[in-house]
Parts: structure tokens; sequence; C-alpha cells
């Protein structure tokens, strides 16, 4: 890397790895990991599991040079894809960050933090479509948000799932992986009261917060490019 830091930026359902920033702050480099890239062209229901769907990055991991760390930045969904990384190869991730993302613990199962947003209501679906992909229900319940949710990004959104029934079935993070990585909260704009709630649940080493909505890769670039080259400085 050269001395840089490396910063890789994990989106969230439905969305990839056009997501914005554009440009990495002097001194850094992006990598965006999409699930749905030329060399991950798999369709949702060719993907049955959580660790299937986030191949992309523990692949990019696996191949990091001995010694090479990176800051994971995972949005929304991408926060336990992060989580799931980091428990993997702890020794890679030199702090992991969840921006507007959910953020699991080493308590209960993956599931849990997601579970607990949908069943408490806190958030109105609006016109987001999830629906079952097979009769047996074998295959992860889908997921695509409708057109009131995002406009600027409706021609690139791509079906996806939050993989519940999967998660529910895996063990808990534990303390020697995932609870190992030093992590960052980044923003309020899920749902304030559950952000807070994930991070009083699952302590972190530091909250930073943008003025912004859930997308602020797109209403807010500048001050989020500034925002994680600061903690890359911090902690790479």
């Amino acid at each position: 890397m050269g001395g840089s830091k490396h910063i890789v930026l994990v989106h969230g359902a439905c969305l990839g790895g056009w997501w914005p920033p554009r440009s990495a702050p002097r001194g850094s480099a992006w990598t965006r990991r999409t699930w749905r890239r030329r060399a991950y062209p798999r369709p949702l229901r060719e993907v049955p599991t959580f660790r299937d769907y986030t191949a992309p990055l523990l692949d990019l991991l696996a191949a990091l040079p001995a010694g090479d760390r990176v800051v994971l930045v995972g949005h929304s969904l991408g926060g336990v894809n992060v989580a799931l990384a980091a428990e993997l190869f702890p020794d890679k991730v030199a702090a992991a960050v969840f921006l507007c993302a959910f953020m699991p613990d080493c308590a209960a199962w993956p599931s849990h933090v997601l579970k607990k947003f949908v069943e408490g209501k806190w958030l109105d679906w609006m016109d987001t479509e999830m629906k079952p992909q097979d009769a047996e229900g074998r295959l992860p319940t889908s997921m695509l948000f409708g057109p009131r949710d995002i406009t600027l990004a409706s021609s690139l959104m791509r079906v996806s799932s939050m993989f519940v029934e999967d998660l529910a079935a895996q063990q808990p993070f534990t303390e020697g992986g995932y609870g190992s990585v030093r992590r960052v909260y980044v923003d309020y704009a899920i749902v304030e009261g559950f952000q807070r709630w994930m991070v009083e649940n699952s302590p972190v080493e530091e909250v930073k917060e943008i003025a912004a909505d859930h997308l602020v890769m797109l209403s807010r670039p500048k001050e989020l490019a500034q925002c994680l080259a600061d903690i890359a400085d911090k902690y790479a």
C-alpha cells in the first residue's frame, strides 16, 4: 500500500460497490466490495447462506499478505458482513466501522439485532418488498427497496436478503474473534433510538456523528470521507 491506509467499503442490502464516496482522501485508498460485480455474478437464489453472501469480502481478507490490516466500513446490513469478517480474520482488521449499520454482539445469535429491529417496528418499511424465494423455505427471504426509498439508485439496485433465517442458525460471534476487534459507530441515521440501543448493548471505542440521512454517502460524501480518514489515521 506504500504506507497509505486501506479502507474497505462494504455496502448494505440491495446496493453495490458503486456507492460513494467516489474518491479516497489523501493518504488512503478505497476498496469497494460488491456482491454482484463481474467476479461474483451469482443471483440471490444461488447464495443460500450469509457466509456465501459475504464471500467477496472474506476472499479479500484471506488474500491479504501477512501483517497487512485494513479498516472495514459496513453500511446498514453491511455491518453484519463486517462482523463476520472480523470474527474470521481479527488479525487483519485494524478497526470495524459501523456506518448507520446493524452491529451484532457476542452474546446472542447474529440474527438477534436484525430480528429486534424488525419486530420492534422501528421503521416504516413503506413499499419495500419482502417475499419467500421457495415454498419449502430453504432459501433466504428476498428483499428489495421500493421506489420511494431511493430514486437515484433505483436503476442499480438488486434483490437482496437480510439472511435472518440463516443467521439465526449460527452461533454467536466470539470475544476472541469479532469481539477482539476495535469498533467505531458512525452516525445516528438508521433510527436513532435503535442505534443507541446497539451501542449500549455492545460498547464501541467511540461514536462519531454526521448530520445526515441513512444514505450518508450520498447526502454527506465529503464529511463521510473525512470521518473515515480520521478513523483510519487513529486506528490503522
